[in-house]
């Protein structure tokens, strides 16, 4: 603290009660004759609000975080009393309007936070009238009314502000922030615009944190925003942050067409092929997070952009195989200019299909070798085929979609000795179906049980003699067939589950799929024998049956759901092509996978003949309620 400010705090007098109430609700005349009254006065409110005057009110006294009455009354916006406060105690008072509070506010920066139009215009017009200049002011923070202004898009302000003085908006703050770049985070186009209309190019600053600039921040806001910022000085668009990222990166990651384009039309043309830190363009980015029609519109404005490598050599198919973005990278197999980039290597030899196995893409690696038709068997710096990098997954399903795609569209192992193989181990097969088995072993217990019970107690009851009152029915008849299949395939299914768990070998799981199978049947039939059992006694079919027959079908479509998830390829195109492959003898390489990948030939066949028993239970169920599914349709 200078002496003058300690001789200041000093001589500070606590502001009364009174003065700071009639202040901030704005009373001028009750605020004036307080200021102006004699000794021992009091007005008439004051004493009937119960508030005791102790001598005359003073315009030096200040309140505990040191406004003056000035700060109250631009706080809330009383451009009035800001006036009458300034003409009546200007003489008698030097650098009223510039006094700052324990924060170093002027009674501007107070006007300017609260979005006050009126007192700010009050404030700025008594600046220019007299000799005080702290309309460039700044707090203890490093903020001028304009940087104030400008973080609560007080748009109004903000113009006022600008017009009266665009010197503080080339200054910062604290933080090294401009009032341009804040009034861009509150998201108003408005204080922007006045802003840019009142500052030239050159003369306002656009920074922000982290080297940032302005339309670093604009790019998550909107394309208006953009679009001024560009026109007021396009050279932002070629600026880069702390890390090397310009405003293209930024907006790439983000995904919006419509300010990817404003910078592509506004920019220069290199700042499609500026690069960050780690040497990753626009395109990189905006492939790396599956924004396709960002990187159409990239590639169209610069078509050769499409050859540009990062630090480890990659292109852009490299990033989108690498991020698992399916979208970008089947778009760009149809492409005859890009089809040069699907087998193109990296550094470390792995092509954009190695990228995908490792992280475990299946769609990807589905389109490159469909689509894209690259080489299967490329072989990177270490010597590995993309289909020996299937065996780093640790998902099951993952592994197996990636094997039969690969497989189905020829790709083959590294040459090397067999004895040598390993066999894929993602997780402990015994553990996981140990872990497992207890509880399937239960279900299995209890759905045999229900089964069995359901045998005794028959729907329709017996008669006196004993038979089943109901037997001559086909519905009956067809209860009968369902619940003796789930007992018996749910008995099959524990003895299954308790073989491969006394078993405990890797072969287990074999036993264990197996019990999965019998259990699938036991449920469907059960489901069946439940439904026969119910049409055979109930009497209001029409309603009954329509009812059954929508959760039956909405049952079923789950079941479709499920299936569509864990099918062993992306399209069953594939999967057809891999069973074909597997039959052929001279198959010399579906041999060899089966050695390092001995779960994947027989997890297909499990799931086939998982889908072709679902498929007969539909069928089935169409062939007992059809009429009520016609009705229905």
């Amino acid at each position: 603290m200078q002496p003058d400010d300690a001789d200041a705090a000093r001589s500070l007098v606590d502001m009364c009660p009174s003065l700071y109430l009639a202040a901030q609700r704005g009373r001028t005349e009750e605020v004036m004759a307080l200021l102006l009254q004699r000794h021992g006065a009091a007005t008439a409110d004051c004493q009937a609000s119960g508030i005791i005057m102790h001598g005359q009110c003073s315009i030096l006294e200040v309140t505990t975080e040191r406004n003056t009455v000035l700060h109250v009354a631009a706080e809330q916006g009383h451009g009035e009393l800001l006036r009458e406060l300034y003409l009546r105690f200007r003489f008698t008072e030097q650098g009223l309007l510039s006094r700052r509070n324990s924060a170093l506010d002027t009674p501007l920066h107070c006007a300017a936070r609260a979005g006050s139009d009126k007192a700010v215009e009050v404030l700025v017009k008594l600046a220019q009238d007299c000799s005080e200049s702290f309309l460039g002011c700044k707090n203890e923070a490093g903020d001028t009314a304009l940087h104030l202004a400008a973080r609560h898009g007080r748009a109004t302000a903000v113009e006022v502000l600008v017009s009266a003085a665009s010197e503080p908006a080339a200054e910062l703050n604290n933080a090294g922030v401009s009032p341009l770049y804040l009034a861009v985070m509150s998201g108003s186009v408005q204080a922007v615009r006045a802003i840019t209309r009142a500052c030239k190019a050159a003369s306002a600053s656009s920074l922000g944190p982290s080297s940032q600039n302005a339309l670093h921040a604009a790019v998550f806001q909107s394309s208006e925003m953009v679009g001024l910022l560009l026109e007021w000085r396009p050279a932002l668009a070629d600026q880069v942050d702390s890390s090397s990222s310009s405003p293209l990166h930024f907006a790439s990651s983000d995904g919006d067409c419509k300010i990817v384009e404003a910078i592509l039309r506004l920019a220069p043309p290199k700042a499609v092929y500026r690069k960050d830190s780690g040497g990753l363009s626009a395109l990189h980015i905006a492939a790396r997070m599956g924004h396709h029609r960002v990187v159409d519109g990239l590639l169209g404005s610069c078509p050769d952009a499409a050859e540009l490598r990062d630090d480890g050599g990659r292109t852009f198919l490299h990033a989108a195989a690498r991020a698992k973005r399916s979208s970008v990278v089947s778009r760009a197999v149809k492409s005859p200019t890009l089809r040069r980039l699907l087998d193109a290597p990296d550094k470390d030899g792995n092509t954009p299909l190695h990228l995908a196995v490792a992280a475990g893409a299946p769609g990807v690696v589905e389109a490159l070798l469909r689509k894209g038709k690259v080489r299967p068997d490329a072989l990177n710096n270490d010597g590995h085929t993309a289909l020996d990098l299937a065996a780093g997954s640790n998902s099951f399903f993952t592994m197996v979609k990636l094997v039969v795609t690969l497989v189905a569209f020829g790709a083959q192992l590294r040459p090397q000795r067999q004895d040598h193989l390993k066999k894929w181990s993602g997780r402990d097969i015994v553990h996981e179906i140990e872990k497992t088995s207890d509880s399937l072993a239960v279900v299995a217990v209890l759905i045999a049980a229900s089964a069995f019970a359901a045998g005794f107690n028959v729907p329709g009851g017996y008669s006196d003699a004993g038979e089943a009152n109901l037997a001559g029915k086909f519905a009956f008849k067809s209860f009968l067939f369902l619940d003796t299949v789930a007992v018996a395939t749910s008995v099959v299914a524990v003895t299954l589950l308790v073989y491969g768990k006394v078993s405990r070998s890797a072969g287990s799981w074999k036993s264990f799929a197996a019990a999965l199978l019998c259990m699938w049947v036991s449920l469907i039939s059960l489901m069946l024998a439940f439904c026969t059992a119910l049409d055979a006694v109930v009497t209001q079919r029409p309603v009954y049956q329509s009812g059954l027959v929508a959760i039956y079908l909405c049952i079923y479509l789950l079941y479709f759901c499920i299936t569509w998830r864990i099918k062993p390829a992306n399209t069953w195109l594939t999967v057809w092509r891999f069973l074909w492959l597997r039959s052929r003898s001279e198959g010399r390489h579906v041999i060899v996978m089966r050695r390092q990948y001995p779960l994947v030939d027989a997890s297909v066949l499990y799931f086939c003949l998982f889908t072709a028993i679902s498929l007969l239970a539909f069928f089935i169920f169409l062939f007992i309620f059809g009429k009520v599914v016609l009705h229905l349709l």
